[in-house]
């Protein structure tokens, strides 16, 4: 419903395409780009001729009228046409979902229809009122995503209006200059070896983190965490946020200082689904608005915010500038394991780092001799195999399957086998298996924010043994530990100038394949390596 009003104070005219695809990005002469979006693979058919609503959303398609720029320079007057056409095509999805929750709405009340009752049992009732109550808080969550998409579409518009403003697109009349061709290109495999044999250089201290790797959800807590008097403070990217529940119960992520005098917001507490600054009171809702000033004449104040969602057991944020993303990925445990431990730490090691040790099996013997390797023979040759265009794959000899998920999670799953016999088994062939995940929030660029869930498909007694999960906690730190000195070894070398990807070998390729996915996502590549 925002999104709507927001349009409509434009005067900016509303589409009802149904499906096509996301637009290329445009360059504009100044130093900026413009990104033209489009509906991507919707589903047609949401407005009924004979529905009462009907008149309200059926109008002009505006892709005829989209200007045909592809592979060109724009002047700024083709700039902001472009940018005029994402928004309509936000404002036009904003109106989808709201058409289909009146819809939704329309049907529940049929469902509960005195008339209708009459001739349906109750269980049918019931079934029936139930699906479409998960359909309509599908329809919601979508709601709340086109609004962000608005939202954000309409930051950069005004950032553009800046730009123009202060005079940086003083040119608007000077001709593109000739694109330079790219060079022949190479196979996957091939640039793969060639990186493994000259080495990457990841040296020297951490740089400031580039805006593109913002432009992806990231988990940054588990929901059992986050109780509707909670605030959970964190970091990312440099940024102090605060997350808590709102008076509807859905989580909001606001930035940690508060408006007035600049005071942690998580040093308060929270008052009716409001953050209450401790210092004079001040309070705030999930959207970041100052919605209580005591004691002073109330003036409007808000604090940034970001998009935040709640999926699967997990608070989700999308700190970027860019849309965010219509769908969340999925980290949910393979079916058929329970959930047993969740456990949140603070690292002081850059994420990078952190995840080039997880992406890492082949150090296991040698490092973690007191806990998960003990017994374990070093093999003759450590492989992981891969296909050539993924992020996933399997260890050779260990019974261990892995998977990098961008921007920032590792997933494993390990056959259970006795100590020490782990050679000859896949993990198919094991009868039990636990299953990891690990999220590497990048807090700073000296720290990580670790989320980690294991996960078993055997012993659901275990769920039930009293402080069970300190003796989890206890294993799990334990194992980082061991870790945690060779990688902090690793960072204060690497800010000394020594290159800690120097001399690539074959049982590093996944954590080369995160390398160059990572570096292909801050050149701004059109398509990401080995990417499905």
């Amino acid at each position: 419903m925002t999104a709507i009003a927001t349009a409509a104070a434009l005067s900016l005219p509303i589409s009802c395409s149904t499906s096509s695809k996301f637009a290329n990005r445009k360059g504009v002469r100044g130093g900026f780009v413009v990104f033209a979006i489009s509906a991507s693979g919707e589903e047609g058919g949401l407005v009924d001729k004979k529905n009462p609503w009907s008149t309200l959303f059926n109008v002009e398609e505006p892709r005829s009228k989209a200007p045909q720029s592809k592979g060109k320079f724009l002047d700024v007057n083709e700039a902001f046409e472009v940018a005029r056409y994402d928004i309509q095509y936000c404002d036009w999805r904003a109106r989808q979902d709201l058409l289909t929750i009146m819809l939704l709405h329309e049907k529940v009340v049929d469902v509960l229809n005195p008339l209708a009752r009459d001739y349906k049992s109750i269980g049918t009732l019931k079934k029936d009122l139930a699906e479409l109550q998960e359909e309509l808080a599908e329809a919601h969550k979508q709601m709340h995503i086109s609004e962000a998409r608005v939202g954000a579409a309409l930051d950069k518009l005004a950032h553009m209006e800046t730009l123009v403003n202060d005079r940086l697109l003083q040119d608007r009349t000077t001709t593109a200059t000739e694109i330079t061709s790219s060079p022949p290109s190479t196979s996957k495999e091939t640039v793969e070896r060639k990186t493994q044999r000259k080495g990457l250089n990841v040296s020297g201290p951490v740089q400031p983190y580039h805006p593109r790797l913002k432009n992806f959800w990231y988990p940054v807590a588990f929901s059992r965490d986050l109780k509707e008097d909670t605030l959970i403070p964190i970091d990312c990217f440099e940024e102090p946020w605060v997350v808590f529940r709102g008076k509807d119960g859905k989580p909001g992520c606001i930035r940690n200082t508060c408006a007035h005098r600049a005071c942690p917001l998580d040093l308060g507490s929270v008052n009716e689904g409001r953050v209450q600054c401790p210092y004079h009171g001040w309070e705030y809702s999930t959207d970041g608005t100052c919605e209580k000033m005591p004691s002073t004449k109330f003036v409007n104040v808000k604090i940034k915010s970001l998009p935040c969602f709640e999926q699967e057991g997990m608070i989700w944020i999308w700190p970027g500038n860019e849309p965010p993303a219509a769908t969340i990925p999925s980290l949910e445990p393979p079916k058929g394991f329970q959930i047993h431990a969740e456990i949140v730490m603070e690292l002081p090691v850059e994420h990078g780092l952190l995840l080039d040790n997880l992406l890492d099996l082949a150090h296991a013997p040698f490092t973690h001799t007191s806990t998960f390797a003990k017994g374990w023979s070093v093999p003759s040759l450590v492989k992981f195999l891969t296909p050539s265009s993924g992020l996933e794959g399997y260890w050779d000899p260990y019974p261990i399957d892995m998977e990098f998920r961008p921007p920032c999670m590792v997933l494993s799953t390990i056959g259970i086998s006795k100590p020490g016999k782990l050679e000859g088994q896949s993990t198919k062939q094991c009868s039990t298996h636990l299953h990891q995940l690990h999220v590497c929030l990048p807090s700073s660029r000296n720290k990580t924010r670790l989320l980690y869930r294991m996960s078993l498909d055997f012993a659901p007694i275990l769920q039930h043994v009293p402080f069970m999960h300190i003796l989890w906690r206890h294993f799990a730190e334990k194992v980082l530990n061991e870790d945690l000195r060779l990688v902090l070894g690793q960072q204060d070398r690497m800010i000394n100038g020594e290159n800690v990807w120097n001399m690539p070998v074959s049982y590093d390729k996944l954590g080369v394949r995160y390398r160059l996915w990572r570096t292909a996502v801050e050149e701004g590549s059109k398509k990401l390596p080995f990417s499905k």
